[in-house]
């Protein structure tokens, strides 16, 4: 066996090691007949049936004429635990949603899930405050939300009912796999959480707060079937967890320790967040679990472009690397410019480009246990930086904007964009980078707001050039700036109003500077430090 990067070969065990994970990634079964044989997934399915039944999600009836029937197959995955151990066998049945039609037999599909950003900004105000956060599961989420439609479907393989061979099923709660399973369930528990006594949040529909006496606060973050919560009183928890389990089928996951392949770590001084297992997975999949690391993402005064003369990659390889290295942007602001650079170029990728995404990977080699770090105390006022790289990418000739928000010493927020005009000036340039992170600003301070955090005086966004603070600030600084599109202007009644205030910082302490362009080792090593991004299990 030979290394994919380095070309070195590997010794007997690494060979084995790899050979065996990746049996150990191909080893869910992809059939029903196929997992029948093996007693834990019959196991699996007897669970998932008995859930399905218990829950009172269908009932078995003769098809109406006029009535459409959608199919039904079993989908069968192995889940690993933090440690990539396992935890259980999961069988799942889920209708074939792709069958429906429009209008027939599903209509409203929407459902809100949290925002990564708003997890972070929980999790910040956790390790501030010294509180403890919490995760509940709930099982087969998905079953217990109510359905309008008229769905039917088949009788799943293995459980048809000896002498209604011709019947099936009439759908009363939602099915894994219909399109409109998730809007249900989200409609459930949202009635539940204000049955309950909780007040939803304006601007971030999944987040729920609980107020009581003497200050005693209990916030729930909802993302589809996990939930996690904290707050100040035990008490409120155990309540909360009793009444949970009374209305759904919960399973208590106890203190945060793995949610959405993020792991985190709650220490005395502070919360640790990382994707060491993910980043790990990731590395193997695409056979650079044995490259050689290096020290930064990517080259300094390194340009990208389009490179059409450039050989032809496999398309679907780069976006499966683009959309895994997405993800781990999650809790790693470091390397948001350069997948966001790398993401511009998955229509037609070349060499070039795969080289590119290759190094990012040799840089997760050598940082894989890196993450954001939030410390415990601090005052919880947030604070952001903005920047912008005039002129940037070589095609268009448009610049990046690029904007981080810090809380206790770590990062909760940052974005890497190309913007979506022309700029004729590193003025404009800057200005519109302000623009969109001021939006950002008005957003957090609503969340902040209803998590009882309100922010006392206007948010600081430290920004590296003088002329656009003054144009913030002065409408009529001078003729040329005149051009620049009016929807970027509301920056300057967010500054006369108080809410934002941009202040001039030195491009060494300039944190956003990360998000816009390649940096020298140290810069970028010093930046990323800012950011309170280090090594587990890094905490001093």
């Amino acid at each position: 066996m030979r290394d994919y990067d380095t070309g070195e070969g590997l010794s007997d065990e690494e060979g084995m090691n790899l050979a065996h994970l990746a049996l150990f990634t191909n080893d869910d079964p992809t059939s029903y007949c196929e997992a029948v044989k093996s007693e834990k997934w019959k196991q699996a399915m007897d669970r998932e049936i008995e859930a399905i039944e218990k829950n009172n999600t269908w009932e078995l009836i003769d098809l109406p004429s006029r009535g459409k029937v959608i199919g039904v197959k079993w989908i069968f995955k192995i889940k690993l635990n933090e440690n990539g151990e396992v935890d259980k066998y999961k069988a799942r049945l889920v209708a074939k949603g792709y069958c429906q039609q429009y209008g027939v037999d599903y209509s409203e599909v929407f459902a809100p899930v949290a925002r990564m950003d708003t997890i972070r900004v929980v999790i910040s105000i956790t390790a501030q405050r010294s509180w403890k956060i919490y995760q509940l599961d709930v099982k087969a989420a998905f079953l217990h939300g109510e359905i309008n439609e008229e769905v039917f479907v088949e009788q799943p393989l293995g459980y048809v009912q000896k002498g209604s061979e011709g019947k099936v099923y009439r759908l009363k709660k939602a099915l894994y796999g219909l399109k409109q399973a998730p809007r249900a369930w989200y409609s459930r528990i949202e009635a539940y959480f204000i049955k309950e006594g909780f007040s939803k949040c304006p601007f971030e529909h999944t987040l729920f707060i609980k107020t009581a006496k003497a200050g005693k606060i209990l916030i729930v973050c909802l993302y589809v079937d996990d939930l996690i919560f904290t707050g100040n009183d035990e008490v409120m928890f155990e309540q909360f967890k009793r009444s949970m389990m009374l209305e759904f089928d919960m399973t208590d996951l106890g203190n945060m320790r793995y949610f959405l392949g993020i792991e985190v770590i709650q220490k005395p001084n502070g919360i640790f967040m990382c994707q060491r297992k993910y980043a790990q997975e990731v590395l193997d999949r695409f056979n650079m679990g044995q490259c050689n690391s290096v020290h930064n993402p990517m080259v300094p005064g390194f340009k990208l472009t389009r490179d059409e003369g450039g050989a032809k990659v496999d398309n679907t390889l780069y976006k499966q690397m683009v959309g895994s290295l997405m993800y781990l942007t999650a809790t790693r602001p470091d390397l948001m410019y350069t997948v966001s650079l790398i993401r511009r170029y998955m229509e037609h990728p070349t060499e070039t480009h795969l080289l590119a995404a290759k190094r990012i990977l040799r840089y997760v080699k050598g940082t894989i246990d890196f993450g954001v770090f939030y410390k415990k105390g601090g005052d919880g006022e947030l604070i952001g930086y903005t920047d912008s790289d005039y002129a940037g990418d070589q095609d268009d000739r448009k610049s990046t904007s690029g904007y981080v928000f810090m809380m206790n010493s770590g990062a909760v927020s940052w974005s890497s964009k190309k913007q979506p005009v022309v700029t004729l000036s590193t003025t404009e340039a800057e200005f519109i980078a302000a623009a969109s992170s001021t939006g950002q600003v008005v957003w957090l301070r609503r969340i902040l707001s209803c998590l009882n955090l309100r922010q006392i005086g206007p948010t600081v966004v430290y920004c590296d050039n003088v002329s656009t603070i003054k144009l913030s600030k002065n409408p009529v600084m001078h003729g040329r700036s005149k051009h620049i599109d009016v929807r970027f202007h509301f920056l300057r009644n967010l500054v006369k109003d108080e809410v934002v205030e941009l202040l001039q910082c030195s491009t060494q302490e300039q944190v956003a500077d990360v998000m816009t362009k390649p940096l020298k080792l140290e810069v970028f090593q010093k930046l990323r430090d800012l950011m309170g991004v280090r090594k587990w299990p890094g905490i001093n």
